[in-house]
C-alpha cells in the first residue's frame, strides 16, 4: 500500500499580515517582510507540534486559548536568542570605574544596590556583570549588590538557570576567570558555579507589558542591549518609560551600541563617561 504524503501546512500573505500584528500587540516585537522566511518556518513547527493542521486553526487555538501555554511556546520559538560572555564589555568598564561610582558618591556603604540585565537570553550577560563586580569593582564588599535579570522567553530562562556553556559562550573570558569561576562537563561544556548561579534572580518579563514592569522599582543600573531594535518606535517609547520608572533617580541605562536612547526618549540625560556613553534618569526626577 503506497503511503500518503501528509502536506505542509503554508502561510499566505494574509496570514502572514494577521500574525505578525497579533504578535506585535502581544509582545512589542515586530517583523518585518524581511524576516518572512523566519516567520514562517516557525509557525509552521508549532502548528505542526500542536497538531492542527492549518494556519488558520492553529490561530484560532492561539487567540483563545485559556492557559497562555501555547502563546509562550510560540514566543521561545519567535525570539532570538544569541550571546556570550563579557560581550560589549567597555560598558561593563564603565559599570565598574564611573557609573556605579557615580551613585554610590550618594548612599552609604551597605546600603543596596540593584542591577537589571533585561533581555537575560541564557544568563551570559547577568553572570558576566557578577563577575566583573567580584573581579573588578573595589567596594563590592562594602554594598548589598543585587542582579535581577529578564527575559520574555521561558526556555532560555531555564537554560540560564542550568549554567551550562559552549566553548564558543566563554571564548572571551579570561582564562583566570575560566579556571576560576567554571568547571569542565563529562560531555566538554562549561559550568559555571553555583555561587555566581545563585547570584542572579531570573524572571520572565515581557517589557512591552506594564503588568510585567511595575514591580520592578529601585534600580540603579539597567542593561538593555540589543533588544528594542526589534520594536518599533511606539513599543520603544514604552519600553523606555517602563525603565524610567524602574530606576532610581540617578540611575543609568546601557543600551546596545546601535541603539539609542536619544531617538526614543526624551527622559533620560545622555551621560558620557570615559568608557561609555550610557542614559540617566535625572537626579531631579520624581521617584
Amino acid at each position: 500500500m503506497k503511503a500518503v504524503a501528509i502536506e505542509k501546512p503554508t502561510i499566505t500573505e494574509a496570514d502572514f499580515e494577521k500574525f505578525r500584528e497579533f504578535f506585535y500587540r502581544k509582545t512589542g516585537i515586530q517583523f518585518d517582510h524581511t524576516k518572512r522566511y523566519f516567520v514562517d518556518k516557525r509557525l509552521i513547527e508549532r502548528i505542526e507540534a500542536t497538531g492542527t493542521d492549518s494556519f488558520r486553526s492553529y490561530f484560532v487555538k492561539l487567540r483563545f486559548e485559556t492557559d497562555g501555554m501555547e502563546m509562550q511556546a510560540l514566543v521561545n520559538t519567535m525570539t532570538v536568542n544569541e550571546t556570550y560572555f563579557f560581550r560589549e564589555a567597555y560598558q561593563f568598564d564603565c559599570l565598574v570605574h564611573s557609573m556605579l561610582d557615580d551613585i554610590v558618591a550618594k548612599r552609604k556603604p551597605g546600603s543596596r544596590l540593584r542591577i537589571w540585565s533585561i533581555p537575560s537570553s541564557t544568563g551570559e550577560e547577568p553572570y558576566s556583570i557578577a563577575i566583573y563586580l567580584l573581579e573588578r569593582w573595589p567596594l563590592i564588599d562594602q554594598y548589598d549588590v543585587e542582579i535581577l535579570s529578564s527575559d520574555i522567553d521561558t526556555a532560555v530562562l531555564q537554560s540560564a538557570q542550568r549554567g551550562v556553556y559552549s566553548d564558543r559562550s566563554i571564548s572571551n573570558l579570561p582564562k583566570p576567570y575560566l579556571a576560576k569561576y567554571f568547571n569542565r562537563t563529562p560531555e566538554g561544556d562549561w559550568k559555571l558555579s553555583r555561587d555566581i548561579v545563585d547570584a542572579v534572580d531570573f524572571s520572565r518579563v515581557n517589557l512591552s507589558d506594564p503588568n510585567d514592569t511595575r514591580r520592578f522599582r529601585d534600580i540603579d543600573v539597567i542593561f538593555c542591549r540589543n533588544l528594542l531594535i526589534y520594536f518599533d518606535d511606539i513599543s520603544r517609547r514604552i519600553a523606555a518609560e517602563a525603565m524610567y520608572d524602574a530606576l532610581r533617580p540617578g540611575g543609568f541605562v546601557c543600551l546596545g551600541h546601535s541603539e539609542s536612547m536619544s531617538r526614543i526618549s526624551s527622559l533620560f540625560n545622555v551621560r558620557r563617561f570615559p568608557d561609555a556613553m550610557v542614559y540617566e534618569k535625572p537626579m531631579e526626577a520624581q521617584r
